[in-house]
């Protein structure tokens, strides 16, 4: 059983939560508030990128979710 939970918000950010490290490109961590669930931008247009700003509430974002026909 992981610790680690990622929500997928309707038409929003993906909600990250349990005991997780977040590294850039370089492997640098990246600042999180320890124990306390964070937001990362799915639409892309977030001005603090790769955590979400809300942006996409004030843009047209479809984040809906295909069926994968996975089991």
């Amino acid at each position: 059983m992981s610790d680690v939970k990622i929500t997928v918000g309707n038409n929003g950010s993906l909600k990250v939560e349990g005991n997780v490290t977040l590294v850039d490109g370089q492997g640098n961590a990246l600042p999180t508030r320890d124990g306390k669930p964070f937001y990362l931008c799915r639409c892309g247009e977030s001005k603090n990128k790769p955590f979400c700003d809300g942006t996409h509430n004030r843009i047209d974002f479809n984040g809906a979710l295909a069926a994968s026909g996975r089991d």
